[in-house]
């Protein structure tokens, strides 16, 4: 292993801004948004930072294994630790599905085998089905949402079926929560286009994500009043709604043509955000067996399959001069995701069951949401 000697040149110093753009968006947008139970805020934002630092540098080595070719060493440059900031996002996602009910310990082991087999996926798809690696990239979402809800089907407890108090917010929780949003929200345009080469491409991809997200959290405005009895807002549809533009643009926001296209999924996004939050959340808990604490299922999974099978039909209209390959093409697209989607499943599912055995001390269901379980507290926390 060696530092590259690129690390010094102007091309890692020119994307050293939206490197730290994305930086600020997984530590702290991500710590932040799941930051909205009123008793898991000292876990929410610090568990984030150690399964984000500890994920980055396990990224790191693996892509560089799995990357490099056999008599190459693992180099690190600038370049690698921003594609390693993307891939630990999947964990974060996961993270987010597994909010309250697991230890650090349990986290830790999860962020292991979760970003060697995000980066085993992304090694198929680039290596093997030949997809562009800012598109395997933007595969984070769908796989880190079903490798969390596989995981969390194992730690599910009959208690989770209604909400519980500790589960639910409060003001200064909801704003925290808001405050997380706000930054994932303005710096997802650089999350989107930061490894995009081609300098026509990633205007493109910046300007249609603003285009997506800006509709998408009007939308998520207008969607959350509209589906309230007395047509009041509620903040956890603007937590999740506002987001799903981002989500969904990821794979096609280089080559759509036409901003009124980015602005439709982004609305397309956002409805399905929060029709899933008004609508799926019971369904998953009561029927399923699922507890998806930050209902990362809505706010990253559904708009990511959304994305997904937009930037298929783009690439068919796009492609459709070459018609003597299109089918296999189309075909190639389609089964990267659906492979990301079932390795994430499959290895959630692995890593779940081993997460439920006793050497790693599963919290009781009584301990769930709760900060005191992990925290020294300065005071007695008495109405904590």
């Amino acid at each position: 292993m060696e530092t590259s000697e690129s690390g010094s040149t102007p091309k890692d110093r020119d994307i050293y801004p939206a490197f730290q753009d994305v930086n600020v968006l997984v530590i702290f947008g991500f710590g932040f948004l799941l930051a909205f139970t009123k008793r898991y805020g000292f876990s929410s934002t610090g568990f984030n930072l150690l399964i984000a630092a500890l994920g980055v540098q396990w990224a790191m080595l693996v892509e560089g294994f799995l990357f490099s070719s056999a008599a190459e060493k693992v180099k690190i440059s600038l370049h690698s630790v921003l594609k390693a900031s993307i891939s630990v996002t999947a964990v974060l996602i996961s993270a987010g599905a597994l909010l309250g009910k697991a230890n650090p310990i349990q986290l830790i082991w999860m962020a292991m085998v979760e970003v060697a087999a995000f980066s085993t996926s992304r090694w198929i798809n680039v290596k093997f089905l030949k997809v562009e690696e800012h598109t395997s990239l933007m595969h984070v979402h769908i796989f880190g949402t079903y490798f969390g809800l596989a995981v969390s089907w194992w730690l599910y407890h009959s208690s989770l079926s209604e909400r519980v108090e500790k589960e639910k917010s409060n003001p200064i929780s909801d704003l925290f929560s808001m405050l997380g949003t706000l930054f994932l929200w303005m710096f997802w345009p650089s999350f989107n286009s930061v490894l995009i080469v081609d300098l026509m491409e990633k205007r493109n991809a910046i300007c249609n994500t603003y285009y997506a997200i800006a509709v998408s959290a009007v939308a998520a405005f207008a969607l959350s009043s509209l589906s309230s009895r007395n047509g009041k807002i509620r903040m956890i549809h603007i937590h999740h709604a506002a987001l799903a533009g981002g989500v969904a643009l990821g794979f096609s926001a280089p080559i759509i043509p036409h901003p009124c296209i980015a602005m439709i999924l982004g609305l397309l996004a956002s409805m399905v955000a929060v029709l899933g939050s008004h609508c799926l959340q019971t369904y998953l808990n009561s029927v399923l067996k699922i507890h998806d604490t930050c209902g990362v299922h809505y706010t990253f999974g559904l708009p990511g399959l959304l994305g997904a099978i937009v930037h298929v039909i783009l690439f068919i209209i796009i492609k459709r001069a070459s018609l003597s390959s299109l089918g296999y093409l189309a075909l190639i697209e389609v089964g990267s995701f659906m492979l990301t989607t079932a390795i994430g499943l499959g290895t959630g599912f692995i890593t779940g069951f081993i997460l439920t055995f006793k050497l790693w001390k599963t919290l009781p269901a009584s301990k769930y949401f709760d900060d005191q379980a992990f925290w020294e507290f300065p005071h007695l926390a008495y109405g904590f």
